[in-house]
């Protein structure tokens, strides 16, 4: 822990708050020990699997939305994913939750403290960590403009015309936005928007309370804690600032934390960023990161649908490593937020990435923008459904053929070494919400519709319907998976040169006594395979086939 104090604020610094650190973790140990009897387990395993989701994603006339998604889920799902990583559920401004006003607070909408314990009694919950910024309608930032002595130096002021042209924009919209505070007016950093202005990390005051929002969580049943926009935390002019050593000393801090008070709750970086700087938050495996995001996955899925051809996917994926079996991938397709093309970048040449951004407007979808140091912009996201994605929806593909496309790339996902990620619109098949996109401005709405649950059952119960074909598929791939220990994240993986229209995983339980061939047909052709385990084979356009100890079970 000091050791991680003195690289953020010297030596002198480092053992004051140093003992302020151990203080606060004196106070919470009553309550952490309260909540560590509730874990059976601590190691991760072929059961576990999260469902990401908005806390009001299922509603229901006079109900709390997080009572509603507990039904639903625990009707749906129990057995089939481990845990739901809900996005923030904390009173927010903007952002669709990621401007938080209060790190501490249930938002009154979406239920309460207890609604949530309801939900954690079967599912695991990854909890959001939005300490990056925090929303200018806060009680935080109210005090900062207020003078008062409490949030001094809360937020990152910037005087004079400083050189920022090297600072890395993940949006194209401007860097500081000006405040009129008790002091006068004042510039400050807003990476994200005027909305979200940026913690000082500079101020350890700021690290104290934030330690102390992540013990709160932990307390109140968080298993997974997701570090949001983790990569930009720190700040120092002259730089990037961007996966700054500070910035890397602020995980390991945590890491040392959790490790010391609650050894059961895992750490997530998401770090929507290229390939090789988005793993190097797994540290040495054992003191940063339990789970990293595979960013670079999503485009390179959809680049193999798109061209019919797994040899990127597959030489990609043969190169995947991780630095201990204490670390595992969080694989996934779809999320919240839309495909990053920055991590596939430097896989994918540019007239790929290209190609992508024009498949995706073909597809109805919308692109999302970034400030370059030069004053150009590149494309940095898709903003589409993963089915509108893989399928045109102007397309007069009979829905079968649509269907397999999109299930063959969840069951390429579900088969790779980690743990899986499934996207609540993925789950149900949704299609592009064009209407919330443009009627917002805010062209990730387009992958954030909201359900009636009676009207979603409905749709769900209707066997032809699409949201049942896509619900049932992707049942049966999750149960396939809990069933067998050669999908335990700590087990051996082979990813296998061959057609190149096949994306072929080879999965070994820890033990060795169990083992999975899965093959993955991304093309419209028939292809013959030689090594399922149960002879020659032949899979149809776009076709799974998974066979675990010879036999078939996909």
């Amino acid at each position: 822990m000091i050791e991680c104090l003195e690289a953020m604020y010297g030596a002198e610094t480092a053992v004051r708050v140093g003992d302020r650190v151990r203080g606060l973790l004196g106070e919470w140990a009553p309550r952490l020990a309260a909540a560590s009897a509730r874990r059976d387990r601590l190691l991760l395993s072929e059961r576990d699997a999260l469902l990401i989701s908005y806390p009001d994603q299922v509603q229901e006339a006079g109900e709390p939305p997080l009572r509603t998604l507990s039904a639903f889920g625990t009707r749906h799902l129990k057995g089939l994913v481990s845990g739901i990583h809900l996005l923030p559920f904390y009173p927010w401004s903007s952002d669709d939750g990621f401007s938080v006003k209060d790190y501490l607070t249930v938002e009154p909408r979406y239920g309460t403290w207890e609604d949530l314990a309801l939900l954690s009694g079967d599912f695991d919950l990854m909890f959001d960590a939005v300490f990056n910024h925090a929303s200018v309608q806060g009680a935080w930032f109210e005090g900062y403009l207020a003078g008062e002595a409490a949030y001094r130096d809360f937020f990152i002021e910037v005087t004079g015309e400083p050189d920022l042209s090297a600072v890395v924009r993940p949006r194209a919209l401007p860097l500081l936005t000006e405040f009129p505070t008790a002091a006068g007016p004042r510039k400050l950093w807003t990476t994200f928007s005027a909305d979200q202005a940026d913690l000082n990390y500079g101020n350890p005051e700021v690290l104290l309370r934030v330690l102390d929002a992540l013990l709160f969580y932990v307390a109140h049943g968080a298993r997974y804690i997701r570090l949001d926009a983790i990569a930009f935390l720190w700040k120092t002019i002259g730089t990037p600032c961007v996966h700054l050593p500070q910035t890397h000393r602020f995980v390991r801090l945590l890491r040392v934390v959790l490790d010391a008070v609650a050894p059961w709750v895992l750490l997530v970086t998401e770090t929507n960023v290229p390939h090789a700087d988005n793993i190097a938050y797994f540290g040495d495996g054992s003191n940063e990161a339990h789970l990293v995001y595979n960013f670079a996955l999503p485009p390179l899925v959809l680049h193999s649908l798109a061209t019919g051809s797994a040899a990127t996917l597959t030489r990609w994926a043969r190169s995947l490593e991780i630095p201990s079996d204490r670390v595992a991938f969080l694989n996934f397709l779809a999320s919240h937020d839309g495909i990053g093309l920055n991590p596939g970048r430097g896989i994918l040449s540019e007239p790929e990435v290209g190609a992508l951004v024009e498949q995706t407007i073909r597809h109805g979808g919308l692109v999302s923008w970034k400030q370059n140091p030069d004053g150009t912009r590149s494309p940095y996201e898709l903003n589409i459904t993963w089915f509108d994605a893989v399928n045109d929806p102007a397309s007069r593909e009979p829905l079968g053929i649509q269907v397999d496309r999109f299930m063959v790339s969840q069951a390429a996902m579900l088969a790779l070494r980690g743990v899986p990620g499934v996207y609540f619109h993925s789950l149900v098949g949704s299609r592009n919400d064009r209407v919330a996109a443009e009627s917002s401005g805010i062209p990730r709405r387009i992958n954030r519709q909201k359900f009636q649950r009676d009207l979603l059952e409905r749709e769900l119960a209707e066997p032809d319907s699409l949201r049942a074909r896509v619900f049932g598929r992707f049942r049966a791939l999750l149960r396939a998976r809990v069933a067998s220990a050669a999908f335990d994240p700590r087990g051996r993986q082979e990813v296998v040169i061959g057609d190149p229209r096949l994306f072929t995983v080879v999965r070994t339980s820890p033990d060795g006594a169990q083992a999975a061939i899965c093959h993955h047909n991304l093309s419209g052709d028939t292809v013959g395979v030689d090594d399922a385990g149960a002879g020659h084979v032949r899979l149809g356009p776009f076709e799974a086939g998974w066979w675990v100890n010879g036999e078939r079970c996909v």
